[in-house]
């Protein structure tokens, strides 16, 4: 297994690796959107969404890939009423062949983070 920590990423402020790579698969974690010094951006939800996929990409760049070989995606939202306005920045992300999705409402340990997304890639090729 190889731990993944993106280049000038600040790290994380919890026990975690932003991702592993093990064998031909890359397990992302959660990830938010942030600001530059860490902390959870709080604003304009498709700049969170925006945001939390920014920081999948830099994990996944950081293995050697691409959001292209993203294959499944965990996404969790703070309200229901969000899965609209998601579905509009996610389409914009994963264009082609979109990944396997779970998309699942529940609150956060952050009162203000709306949306946090998990990912796994495979990079077998």
């Amino acid at each position: 297994m190889q731990t993944i920590q993106p280049a000038g990423a600040p790290a994380p402020a919890v026990p975690l690796s932003p991702g592993v790579r093990a064998g031909d698969f890359i397990f992302v974690s959660g990830q938010v959107a942030t600001n530059p010094d860490g902390s959870p951006f709080i604003g304009d939800f498709h700049a969170e969404v925006w945001g939390a996929i920014d920081a999948i990409e830099a994990v996944m760049k950081a293995a050697g890939s691409s959001l292209d070989d993203v294959v499944k995606v965990t996404a969790f939202l703070s309200n229901a009423a969000l899965f609209a306005p998601f579905n509009e920045v996610y389409a914009q992300r994963f264009t082609v062949g979109p990944p396997a999705r779970s998309t699942v409402v529940l609150g956060f340990g952050h009162p203000d983070v709306r949306v946090e997304i998990e990912a796994i890639g495979y990079v077998g090729h």
